[in-house]
């Protein structure tokens, strides 16, 4: 009996413990209050800086609230995407080949023609008009050899039409004087006026072949006839007795 009396009884609370929660828990309302209001009141002040913040925070939201995002149908067909169309390739000119010049076409040479002299005959003729001397050591030009040879403008003259002896290749004094005689009456001939030679032969390396006359008489046949030549080849005594 005595233990229930004692659970029965209930100790009484404190009252400081109960004003005190009573008086915490009835300030913290005003407190949130308070703090609202003067957060007000520095928004009310500060008004014109505070609202373009806002204005940027609440731009994209709205734009997300206005736009709705599309809504993807399971049966529509996949969207096509066009495919850039390629590019044509543009053909870069290859250099082109020079052309070839055509193959020569062999020409035939052409031979030189040689001029070919008409041979000598009786009726070319030259006469002459200019004065002879005895040829010496120098150069031949106008000028007697011996009785049957002469140098007419450099070129050497053989009488062909008689046949008188050397000086140089004389056997005898004999045949030494007819050779003088020979020379000096060729000159006096020669020296005598104008005279004509006509071509008796080719021309050869010993002399060209001309019968020399004036008027139509021989220088040979009138060497002959003055004892002092013979003819061509004729047999006779020698010079030399």
């Amino acid at each position: 009996m005595a233990k229930t009396a004692t659970r029965g009884r209930r100790k009484a609370p404190a009252r400081g413990k109960t004003k005190a929660r009573s008086s915490g828990g009835g300030l913290l309302p005003w407190a949130v209050i308070g703090i609202a209001a003067i957060g007000g009141i520095v928004a009310h002040d500060h008004w014109k800086s505070i609202q373009p913040m806002l204005a940027r925070q609440s731009t994209p939201i709205t734009r997300d609230m206005a736009e709705p995002s599309p809504v993807v149908r399971k049966d529509a067909p996949p969207k096509q995407v066009a495919l850039a169309a390629p590019t044509p390739k543009v053909a870069v000119p290859q250099p082109q080949p020079l052309p070839l010049p055509p193959a020569a076409i062999p020409t035939p040479m052409v031979q030189p023609i040689k001029a070919v002299q008409p041979p000598a005959s009786a009726a070319v003729s030259q006469t002459g008009t200019v004065a002879f001397g005895y040829c010496g050591q120098g150069a031949h030009i106008n000028c007697v050899g011996d009785g049957g040879v002469f140098w007419y403008k450099g070129e050497k003259i053989v009488i062909a039409d008689m046949a008188s002896p050397v000086v140089d290749q004389a056997r005898c004094d004999g045949e030494r004087r007819v050779a003088f005689a020979a020379k000096s009456r060729l000159l006096a001939l020669l020296n005598a006026g104008p005279f004509t030679m006509n071509a008796a032969g080719k021309a050869e390396p010993s002399g060209a072949p001309r019968v020399v006359s004036r008027d139509g008489r021989s220088f040979g046949a009138q060497l002959i006839n003055e004892g002092l030549a013979r003819k061509p080849g004729a047999a006779g005594r020698a010079w030399c007795a």
